[in-house]
């Protein structure tokens, strides 16, 4: 027993920390700035959002619940699992879903809405990511920190809130 809890935690502390070398450790969202999100990225019923790194799933369901078709994508277990269970909450399943995928490895084209919320040292690769697959009209939020070589579209900034910075993908 004690062998299954030992692996157990070594599986959880592997993925924690690959997560955080890949894009970002699992930080939730505040619950308060879903609204914000939604409002920034205008989602449309039948849009299609990503979450890159979507955590524990809160803006994916958000997403879902405005009407997209929305997916995350993570890479931590812990976090993945209870993104799965939120899902299975949601009444609005049928437009949400949660992979165990590295966005790294995802084709984003699809995507008419992209949210980020990782960290800024991977943010000059990411830029080039979205100038290869979004295509131009494409919206990315991303939270707390901004895209160095993009300029938003706006600024969200709410006392005692982290920004929100929203971006629409030029003409290539």
């Amino acid at each position: 027993m004690l062998t299954v809890v030992f692996i157990i935690i070594l599986v959880l502390l592997f993925t924690f920390s690959y997560a955080g070398l890949r894009g970002a450790p699992w930080v939730p969202t505040k619950n308060n700035d879903m609204a914000r999100f939604l409002r920034l990225a205008n989602i449309q019923p039948g849009e299609k959002m990503y979450d890159l790194g979507c955590g524990d799933g809160r803006m994916v369901c958000a997403a879902g619940s405005a009407g997209a078709q929305a997916k995350g994508f993570e890479v931590s277990v812990f976090p993945f699992l209870i993104a799965k269970l939120r899902r299975l909450l949601q009444k609005n399943k049928k437009n949400i879903s949660i992979a165990f995928r590295d966005f790294w490895f995802i084709n984003l084209r699809d995507a008419d809405v992209v949210y980020v919320f990782l960290m800024p040292k991977i943010y000059e690769r990411l830029e080039e990511k979205f100038k290869k697959e979004l295509r131009p009209g494409a919206r990315v939020i991303t939270y707390v920190w901004p895209l160095e070589a993009w300029q938003p579209q706006e600024i969200s900034e709410e006392k005692g809130f982290p920004k929100m910075y929203s971006y629409i993908v030029p003409q290539h």
